[in-house]
């Protein structure tokens, strides 16, 4: 049976906490996507972090062993860049509250990237960089008040980093709200400039979208009418996968981007697909309760989400049955006390 890296042409993988997290490999990363390429996929890197320009994150991929150039990246920023220019007069001045992945991605737009009021922007773009601080937050939140565009490039309001989880563009973007008391266009995951971005660069016709996030990668992907493979390596951990809203179900789950070479049937996820290898999971009474058949590989807990996936998503939206932590937990997944945090 074919492979996901043989059915979809190109997979839109994100980065953070998919591929690395911070400076470092995610487990299995590189090995696999070199056995996808060899599988005849082709791979697009999306990230909504629009910190770095595509040269810089290539060279990131490069050193953690991903064979990878610069075209094959597509950020937020470049997203957030493209709006604009559909907006503005080439040449224009736009207001920057972020670093240098949003000037770059204005510049490759014939746009003219500037830092205060005084350069005369007709728009302001934010994104993420760990350096923004009050003084851009301010002459931001100064033209956003003054009625300017505002387009951001994301509002992931967390970030997986290597110490745990850290605040991501959204918190930031707050801070203009809160001053100004507007609302920004939003370019990143899960609006659709975002994937009409990736699949203009990449020339998907049949794209995976893979991420770690329900709220941007599946969400976006559910948007378009894309299919997505959700992996267990970042933001999400399997009971906030359970739990989740309808809007935010992924095609296909997976521990790590080895299940890339996975068939369609190993690793699909679906509401009332209650029977997964040899795990089944039903609800009685409002409690989920899991069976496993005789001999069943007690390490194939992923049978076991899939299933409790398929059983607790069958019952309606929201998920309201009791006993996915115990489960899961049993199962040997790790459970964390909250259903949004680093796996």
């Amino acid at each position: 049976m074919a492979s996901l890296a043989e059915t979809y042409d190109v997979a839109l993988v994100d980065l953070d906490g998919v591929v690395y997290i911070g400076p470092g490999p995610v487990d299995h990363a590189a090995e696999a996507l070199a056995k996808a390429r060899a599988d005849g996929m082709r791979l697009a890197f999306v990230t909504n972090n629009a910190a770095r320009p595509p040269r810089a994150v290539a060279e990131h991929l490069s050193r953690l062993g991903i064979a990878v150039s610069s075209d094959e990246v597509v950020t937020s920023a470049q997203a957030a860049a493209r709006v604009l220019a559909d907006m503005l007069p080439k040449g224009a001045s736009v207001l920057v509250v972020g670093g240098e992945g949003l000037v770059a991605a204005l510049q490759e737009r014939g746009l003219r990237p500037v830092s205060d009021l005084a350069g005369d922007p007709l728009a302001v773009v934010q994104g993420f960089h760990p350096d923004v601080g009050w003084r851009q937050l301010a002459e931001g939140s100064y033209a956003v008040a003054a009625g300017l565009p505002w387009v951001a490039s994301n509002t992931d309001r967390t970030l997986p980093t290597p110490r745990g989880t850290a605040p991501g563009n959204g918190t930031l973007v707050d801070a203009i709200r809160a001053a100004t008391g507007r609302a920004p266009a939003v370019a990143g995951k899960p609006e659709p400039p975002m994937h009409r971005e990736a699949v203009l660069r990449s020339g998907a016709r049949r794209p995976l979208v893979v991420g770690d996030r329900l709220d941007t990668d599946i969400e976006g992907a559910r948007r378009v009418g894309a299919d997505s493979l959700l992996v267990l390596t970042g933001v999400t951990d399997p009971v906030g996968l359970v739990r989740a809203p309808a809007a935010q179900r992924p095609t296909y789950v997976g521990s790590d981007l080895r299940a890339l070479r996975e068939s369609a049937d190993a690793v699909t996820v679906l509401a009332g697909l209650a029977r997964c290898g040899g795990a089944s999971a039903v609800v009685e009474g409002g409690q989920l309760v899991v069976r496993l058949s005789r001999g069943h590989d007690t390490t194939a807990k992923l049978d076991v989400l899939r299933a409790v996936c398929g059983a607790a998503w069958a019952v309606g939206d929201p998920v309201t049955v009791d006993g996915v932590e115990t489960v899961l937990a049993e199962a040997g997944w790790t459970v964390h006390p909250s259903t949004e945090g680093p796996y």
